[in-house]
């Protein structure tokens, strides 16, 4: 019985142990809340105070995030104020160092303002500049990322704040440029702790819609924190990781928030933004006209150098008077005909006359000139003695014996004849 008494009143190590049958009792959650909460660390944050009431030695303030609607009271000692060298006020932008307390009678969570210091303008320059060198560290402002803007928009889309001057410039000055420009306005809060989220929810609306050309980011001047909005970092990364061209037109000439090196273009004012984005119709009617003459002119010049070109080529004699060469051509054939009718000439009598040569030499050697200047032919007649073929040529005496048949043969012809026999040799 004991054992079951003990079990049953044992406290669960942990909150997930605990069941309605063996809960925690109440002072142990506020205590293991209250050791957990006394573990965290403190931490800076920064905010707006935007109520702040002194009772006696504690003071109770509100800060307010500087962009988002979300706020936190805290409570602070009074002679932490007091060493100030300013006074705080409401809607004074400060840094405090918080630290989360848990009262445990009464379970109440509460901020302790452990210290805090106004947030001044060199403080925010400062944080600008750290923030844009590591911006600009990351390849974010790089002139390789930026995108060109188109030369003449068909959609323009503008975000600026409600019935602002900004929209005006923008509007008047791009409709007196080039009346046809149409725009796509989104009205948003340009400062305050709405101001990041709505430009960025405008932008990425715009972004998105395929028919807008061209974005513009306008905000007339201001104080520097007026103008924080346009140098926060998620409104920086949004406007990089857009796809449509951007223009930041920010304050005036001297204003130089963050967006105008992340922008695609940075006009120095909502005017100069309209003169940047679409071109002067009177200006580019203009250069239509020049370059219309321009053409005019240069078409003309060629027409009249073409000319002198072809008059010049019409005055050479080849144009002027082609059969002269024709005629030229004519004498050169008939030259040239002559040459070669009297060089075939010279050459049939010089070959007709070696002809004749030849043939005086040819019949100088035939046998019948030698015949005609007296000599004979002495041949066996069929039937002869001799060794040989019929009319074997006598050529020696020995070859005719005495009664050896012959034939003679003389120019004038043949006769028989009969060899005697007494022949004598040839001299010398």
């Amino acid at each position: 019985m004991s054992e079951d008494v003990t079990a049953a009143t044992t406290v669960p190590a942990t909150a997930a142990e605990t069941s309605p049958e063996n809960p925690w009792p109440l002072q142990l959650l506020s205590q293991k809340l209250k050791m957990h909460i006394d573990r965290a660390p403190s931490a800076w944050v920064e905010g707006q105070v935007i109520e702040l009431n002194r009772r006696g030695g504690n003071a109770y303030l509100t800060l307010r995030d500087m962009d988002a609607e979300i706020s936190l009271p805290a409570s602070v000692w009074t002679k932490v104020l007091d060493r100030q060298e300013i006074p705080l006020e409401r809607g004074s932008r400060v840094v405090a160092l918080l630290k989360a307390e848990f009262w445990l009678k009464t379970g109440r969570l509460s901020m302790s303002v452990k210290d805090i210091r106004p947030v001044g303008r060199g403080d925010l320059l400062a944080r600008i500049e750290r923030l844009r060198h590591a911006l600009a560290a990351e390849g974010l402002f790089s002139d390789a990322r930026k995108k060109r803007l188109p030369l003449l928009p068909h959609r323009i889309g503008l975000i600026t704040g409600r019935d602002s001057d900004a929209k005006k410039d923008v509007l008047q000055n791009a409709a007196l440029r080039w009346p046809a420009v149409e725009f796509e306005i989104r009205e948003v809060a340009v400062q305050g702790n709405t101001a990041v989220a709505q430009v960025i929810g405008a932008l990425r609306e715009l972004d998105a819609r395929p028919d807008v050309d061209v974005i513009v980011i306008a905000r007339g001047g201001g104080a520097l924190e007026d103008l924080l909005p346009f140098s926060n970092e998620e409104l920086i990364r949004a406007v990089a990781a857009a796809l449509t061209p951007v223009v930041s037109a920010i304050g005036h000439e001297a204003d130089r928030p963050i967006l105008d090196d992340v922008a695609d273009l940075r006009a120095s004012t909502p005017t100069d933004a309209a003169k940047r984005i679409v071109p002067d119709v009177v200006e580019e009617l203009a250069r239509v006209r020049q370059a219309r003459d321009q053409l005019r002119r240069g078409v003309t010049r060629l027409v009249e150098r073409e000319t002198d070109r072809m008059a010049a080529l019409r005055s050479r004699p080849v144009l002027a008077s082609p059969e002269v060469m024709v005629a030229t051509r004519h004498d050169d054939v008939e030259r040239l005909k002559g040459r070669a009718h009297a060089a075939i000439t010279t050459a049939v009598v010089r070959a007709a006359d070696q002809l004749v040569h030849l043939k005086a030499q040819v019949r100088a050697l035939s046998p019948q000139k030698t015949l005609d200047r007296g000599y004979a032919v002495v041949q066996f007649s069929n039937g002869g003695s001799a060794p040989g073929t019929r009319h074997h040529v006598v050529r020696h005496p020995a070859e005719a014996p005495a009664g050896t048949d012959l034939t003679v043969r003389v120019a004038g012809g043949r006769f028989s004849a009969q060899s005697t026999g007494h022949g004598e040799p040839a001299g010398d």
